[in-house]
């Protein structure tokens, strides 16, 4: 659940809920900070980059390359469901915390680089960000 503090209808929410937890005596209940806007979109124009870059789908970059490939320590979690044994659940990325996605893009980025000789930016490098926004842009339609 997401509360937004600002609002007073949250706060009331966020206390009511936080109250029924301790009184049906949760183990335990995380609160972890999101991702800020600029890492977002830091992360969108590298995946595109390289989507572009290796002629694939963002998607399937996402998926297979960041997620599996670099961090499976930080996106994959294993579940053992009773018909179908032991299954892999891949995270959201909406649900790890800065911490954890500045580490994703690292390794990516070392990866992208070593691996499939392809060069991704880093944050600062606002000249080739911004030619990698008009790029994406350009060919939207092979993304």
């Amino acid at each position: 659940m997401k509360y937004d503090f600002t609002k007073e209808e949250d706060h009331k929410r966020a206390l009511t809920r936080l109250d029924h937890l301790i009184s049906k005596k949760s183990k335990s209940v995380e609160i972890t900070e999101k991702r800020t806007e600029p890492q977002n979109s830091y992360l969108h124009l590298i995946l595109g980059w390289f989507a572009l870059e290796y002629s694939e789908t963002m998607q399937y970059v996402k998926d297979k390359y960041f997620k599996e490939l670099c961090s499976p320590d930080i996106f994959i979690r294993h579940k053992d469901d009773k018909y179908m044994g032991k299954q892999k659940i891949i995270r959201s990325s909406a649900d790890i915390t800065t911490s954890e996605m500045s580490t994703a893009i690292d390794r990516f980025r070392s990866w992208s680089s070593k691996e499939a000789g392809i060069y991704l930016p880093e944050a600062n490098e606002d000249k080739f960000l911004k030619h990698i926004q008009e790029e994406m842009n350009r060919q939207r339609q092979w993304l």
